[in-house]
């Protein structure tokens, strides 16, 4: 009978602790929402449950997450009690290193680095003995030494310094092949690492009430920072006066330590929105500053900032946006996923659905996604602005662009079948036309000359007038006539002791309040135009003008 009711008690003992033991189970990515700050995941994953409550652990999850926006899809039957994160949960399992494609190749990586070592030890070893028969040659008559026995003792130090020598060089070319090996076998983990799903080490640890045993599905959600995906473009233009061939792309990372292997990926512009506490208003008041004094200073404060702000009369370069050195190549028509991709606009974002499996690694590498495709209708024009730069550019203007949903973002300019530099996209802007700069144009040449014999400074009573002229010249080397803007700028003054008249345009447009000259020109081909500008100043003769 005693004996009986120990083994009912080791056996209720045994099926206790088996209940309380943790369920583990792997989520699998479903789908992938990126926005510019980070990710919203749909993971899922099946398990079989008991009756009753049960600690589940998912694996696989992101290695950082927002807990706050954890959300678990579970069948009616099914009570979530909680939800906690962790990444650093003891596992009783074999660790994500021991998978069937990268075990063996960790194997003979540790094998070959105990072999390396011993050998390494070895060759120190031989090298010690070397260095001791090199240090202990000298031997002479005053230790007694016959004829005899100092042949005997060159003999010996010559065979052993031979094959000590010679058993460095081996052990040195079998270090090299080892290395080469070790390396080689680094370089296949990497393969393979690649190959391999990675294994994360976040963890959700769940407390699960079930009504019934059976086979539960869950759907797990949540947000994570270590995403993020940005707009760019290719731009191809066959020819001067024809569409854009506008590609959409974007580029994505992620390091959230879970690779999204085949998944549907979905991007989104904006960020990701993190909080779950609905915002409180409090009343709005408006009153008069109590301290005149500071408010006083802060006007002025402002006024200060704007001032120094303003362009000088000198001339400014920040209206001409960089564009990189070119490079020269054969362009290369991208694949497009145009049909794949479905556009839907919202009140306040863009969002793209991708319908085919995408796959991007958790290695913070960017990949390439090509989104849409389409022409856009756009005008073309040169233009320069040869006080600050005597290089042509050719632009373009491209009307009602808010119909095309661009996002702010870099482009890559292909012109004529060649990659001439990068543009940027900036449509959040309030002009009726959008700018892009094209490209340099070596093609048109361009001079600004100061012309000495119509320059020069007298003097007159009290007054000092300088007078200056300037000649710029066009070259057209193109085979077609050209449309060219030409910009330049003349000073104006801040001072009134110091006067300063345009004295010859040239038919240029003035916009007075900027000292803004603008000349529209039809340049034939092989044809050079030329305009001039001048200005005069006059000023105290005692007084030095700053331009």
């Amino acid at each position: 009978m005693n004996k009986l009711m120990i083994t009912i008690t080791a056996l209720l003992m045994t099926i206790v602790s088996f209940a309380q033991k943790p369920l583990f189970t792997k989520a699998s990515i479903e789908s992938v929402r990126v926005y510019y700050n980070g990710a919203e995941l749909v993971q899922t994953t099946s398990l079989n449950l008991p009756k009753g409550m049960s600690e589940v652990v998912v694996t696989n999850v992101a290695n950082f997450l927002n807990e706050n926006s954890i959300q678990v899809g579970a069948p009616a039957k099914v009570t979530i009690m909680s939800v906690q994160f962790t990444n650093a949960y003891i596992q009783e399992y074999d660790t994500a290193e021991n998978t069937t494609l990268l075990k063996p190749v960790r194997d003979s990586i540790k094998l070959l680095e105990k072999e390396l070592q011993q050998l390494v030890n070895t060759k120190a070893t031989e090298q010690m003995t070397l260095q001791l028969l090199d240090k202990n040659q000298a031997v002479g008559g005053t230790n007694g030494f016959t004829v005899a026995e100092l042949s005997k003792l060159v003999e010996y130090y010559k065979v052993k310094r031979t094959e000590t020598s010679n058993n460095i060089d081996k052990l040195s070319e079998k270090e090299i092949v080892l290395k080469n090996k070790l390396q080689r076998l680094n370089s296949r983990l990497t393969i393979n690492q690649d190959k391999e799903e990675r294994q994360s080490q976040g963890k959700l640890i769940l407390q699960i009430m079930n009504d019934a045993a059976g086979n539960i599905p869950l759907q797990i959600t949540y947000l994570t920072d270590n995403a993020r995906w940005a707009p760019f473009y290719d731009l191809r233009v066959e020819k001067v006066n024809s569409p854009i061939k506008m590609m959409y792309k974007a580029e994505v990372a992620q390091n959230t330590g879970v690779d999204w292997r085949n998944v549907k990926l979905s991007l989104t512009s904006g960020n990701a929105n993190q909080n779950n506490q609905a915002p409180v208003l409090s009343p709005w008041f408006l009153d008069y500053y109590e301290n005149y004094a500071v408010a006083a200073d802060v006007s002025e404060a402002v006024v200060y900032e704007s001032a120094s702000k303003r362009v000088s009369g000198r001339p400014n370069a920040s209206f001409i946006q960089s564009i990189q050195a070119p490079a020269s190549g054969m362009a290369i028509e991208n694949s497009t996923m145009d049909n794949f991709t479905a556009l839907n606009e919202s009140q306040l974002n863009i969002s793209f659905d991708i319908d085919l499996p995408y796959t991007v690694l958790a290695n913070g590498k960017k990949h390439s996604v090509a989104l849409k495709d389409f022409e856009i209708p756009a005008t073309y024009n040169y233009y320069s602005a040869p006080v600050s730069d005597l290089n042509t550019y050719l632009m373009t203007s491209i009307r009602d662009y808010g119909n095309y949903n661009l996002l702010e973002g870099e482009a890559n300019v292909i012109f004529e079948g060649l990659y001439v530099g990068k543009t940027v996209i900036r449509p959040n802007n309030t002009e009726e036309e959008m700018k892009l700069i094209m490209g340099k144009d070596g093609k048109i040449a361009i001079t600004r000359t100061l012309i000495t014999d119509k320059s020069g400074t007298k003097t007159l009573s009290s007054r000092k007038i300088q007078n200056f002229v300037y000649e710029i010249s066009v070259r057209n080397n193109k085979k077609e006539s050209v449309e060219i803007k030409l910009e330049d700028l003349y000073p104006i003054s801040s001072n009134k002791d110091i006067e300063i008249e345009l004295t010859e345009k040239d038919g240029a447009t003035v916009d007075a309040e900027k000292g803004l000259l603008t000349w529209k020109l039809n340049v034939k081909p092989n044809e050079t135009k030329k305009v001039r500008f001048g200005y005069q100043i006059k000023s105290s003769k005692d007084k030095v003008v700053s331009y």
